[in-house]
């Protein structure tokens, strides 16, 4: 399996990290030591955006990169944080994107974003408005290439339309939740990707942790885990769930190993951002994206298994 794949112009690690536990779930040292882990295990891809962590996600970030900020591909996000509340802006507006972009700059530390992602759509603000906003920032040198988050494929076939309407540069790659336990994007998304050319990111790969084997069914959530604070899985989940990890262990495999080589083996498919609070989890999912080529058989079975 390819280890390297593109997303525009950039070349991404298939294993990518998702940075939403930095300055959260974990403080600056934390970081560091993750940072660290990933790229001596490959990775060159990581992913954050402007309200993770308070907006310390992006500022530790960017120290931990530090000299190595030439060797990897940082992106992140914008959309999502609010505008000030004085400010009459959304968070597609252009004004708000430069603003935006700016601010993200500064807190990286760098002087370009290799990935900049609308976080979600703004219902307020034609799509046209903001694609031409990040054009600018493209033609500044501040921006290499754009995407977008949580898009319907509707949505995709709308800014494709508009950028080729106003002769601006669309959408590179859209970042939508997709695991083995949350499959809608293949319904209309996926097709949509294949069709305009857009690559996929999927992000919670690991469905918040189900996908790691650390749930039972009969046992609350381990304490600190994000489903102790958001909820125990259903039982039927994790029935699910015991389901794969079975199938896994009967092919020589973990039920990580089977999510993200999983999700590795659609074409659409860039980076798989998993996140991670410890080096260990880092070097376990790096070595998880590559460690299983499925075949068309066991996919099958796979489908099988989740009905």
């Amino acid at each position: 399996m390819d280890t390297m794949r593109k997303i525009g112009d950039l070349e991404v690690s298939v294993a990518g990290l998702g940075c939403n536990n930095f300055g959260m779930r974990i403080d600056e040292d934390a970081t560091k030591q993750v940072v660290d882990a990933a790229i001596d295990n490959g990775i060159n891809f990581f992913d954050t955006a402007d309200l993770y962590g308070g907006t310390k996600s992006e500022e530790f970030l960017g120290r931990a990169l530090g000299k190595r900020r030439d060797d990897v591909l940082v992106a992140t996000k914008f959309g999502m944080l609010k505008p000030p509340e004085d400010s009459e802006l959304t968070g597609g507006h252009p004004d708000w994107v430069a603003r935006a972009a700016d601010d993200s700059l500064r807190r990286l530390g760098t002087d370009r974003i290799d990935l900049y992602w609308l976080h979600a759509p703004d219902a307020d603000t034609p799509i046209g408005d903001t694609l031409e906003a990040l054009n600018r920032l493209i033609d500044a040198g501040k921006v290499r290439e754009i995407g977008c988050s949580n898009f319907s494929a509707a949505q995709l076939d709308e800014a494709a339309a508009a950028a080729s309407e106003r002769g601006v540069r669309s959408f590179a790659a859209v970042q939508n939740d997709y695991s083995l336990m949350q499959r809608d994007p293949e319904a209309e998304v996926l097709p949509a990707c294949a069709r305009l050319g857009i690559a996929f990111v999927p992000y919670f790969p690991l469905a918040s942790g189900l996908l790691t084997g650390k749930y039972q069914k009969g046992q609350p959530p381990p304490e600190g885990t994000r489903l102790a604070q958001w909820g125990a899985p259903s039982d039927d989940k994790l029935e699910v769930v015991e389901h794969l990890d079975a199938f896994a262990t009967d092919h020589g495999h973990t039920i990580t190993e089977l999510a993200l080589s999983w999700l590795a083996g659609r074409p659409e498919v860039a980076s798989i951002i998993a996140g991670a609070t410890k080096p260990e989890q880092v070097r376990a999912n790096a070595a998880a994206t590559a460690a299983w080529d499925l075949t068309d058989d066991e996919r099958a079975e796979v489908d099988a298994i989740l009905g």
